[in-house]
């Protein structure tokens, strides 16, 4: 029986794909604050010393351009949740669209408090990986709301011990864990304790094993990791799945993005935390997420249980337009 389908109304997707990319512009511009150190310069909120526009001096400028861009992706969410709400969109959206918005305000309130409270380190993180959950909240409904989420047909995949679709999914949780350990790095060090990688203090392993070492230690590990697991995931693609176009090209942008995670991580390294380079290598590492939750979900689209008919899809014609009367 077919599956009874709601039109995502026109211009949706492109909403959709603009609220993801000013989503993804709200981290780099965070990760600014993180890298100038300008979490504090405004200490108060909402608003900036009782003002809406405060001086834009010194940290001020990147704190205050952070709170401006969030301020748009609350509004952007916003008109999100209406839209798919009232135009009655496909039951995917809708719930995807309300979570986005509770996450938007989990994420508002988080903020606040970060900085009313003196940026303390579970509040901090609380922040931070709440962030990277709502862009992958923005990415999903980009997805969701693509004419091709609907019309895909479902597909049998070839026997496997790990199908695509379950490591898909362990690949983008190594990417998540290791973002959050990048976090904690991030929060935790005040300088990199790694700087002549890739040697670690000078020998193979450190002689010495500080709270900054092992921090570094660890997300190198975890980049190891993430480095596997995309390495196998694309290699699935390529060898099992080049008849899905879409999922070929969204294994080719991971490899891509990856090598450009490296790159900006090893320059990271060898320039002491540069701002620019510290800052891209937290926003292209959302970028390694994002495509990794792209790649996932239209595995499960493509390779999921078939999809039934919802129990408020099937609804009775409207009587006295699609019916018509007989008498006898």
């Amino acid at each position: 029986m077919p599956l009874s389908k709601s039109p995502t109304p026109p211009g949706m997707h492109r909403f959709a794909v603009a609220l993801a990319c000013v989503t993804f512009l709200l981290l780099f511009v965070g990760a600014l604050v993180m890298s100038t150190g300008s979490g504090l310069s405004v200490p108060t909120w909402p608003l900036a010393w009782g003002k809406l526009i405060p001086p834009l001096v010194g940290g001020v400028r990147y704190e205050y351009a952070h709170r401006v861009v969030a301020g748009i992706v609350v509004v952007l969410t916003l008109v999100m949740v209406l839209w798919a709400t009232m135009s009655r969109s496909r039951r995917i959206v809708r719930n995807t669209a309300i979570a986005a918005f509770g996450l938007v305000l989990v994420q508002a309130l988080l903020g606040g408090l970060t900085v009313l409270l003196g940026i303390p380190l579970p509040i901090a993180m609380a922040h931070t990986s709440t962030a990277i959950i709502f862009f992958c909240t923005a990415v999903s409904l980009a997805i969701f709301t693509n004419p091709w989420f609907e019309d895909a047909p479902h597909l049998e995949e070839a026997p496997r011990r790990i199908p695509l679709t379950r490591l898909c999914v362990i690949t983008t949780a190594v990417i998540y864990c290791q973002i959050v350990i990048g976090s904690v790095v991030r929060f935790v060090n005040d300088a990199i304790a790694i700087k002549d990688f890739p040697i670690f203090a000078g020998p193979l392993f450190p002689g010495t094993m500080s709270e900054a070492i092992a921090s570094d230690y660890a997300h190198l590990g975890g980049a190891t990791a993430v480095t596997f697991f995309v390495l196998w995931t694309a290699i699935r693609v390529f060898r099992s799945h080049l008849d899905q176009p879409k999922l070929v090209r969204l294994a080719e942008l991971l490899l891509v993005l990856l090598g450009i995670q490296i790159l900006l991580g090893v320059t990271t390294i060898w320039s002491d935390g540069a701002v620019i380079p510290a800052s891209a290598h937290v926003a292209v590492g959302a970028g390694v997420l994002a495509a990794s939750v792209a790649l996932t979900i239209r595995a499960f689209r493509l390779y999921g249980r078939p999809r039934t008919i919802a129990p408020d899809a099937a609804r009775r014609p409207v009587a006295g337009v699609f019916e018509r009367k007989v008498t006898v």
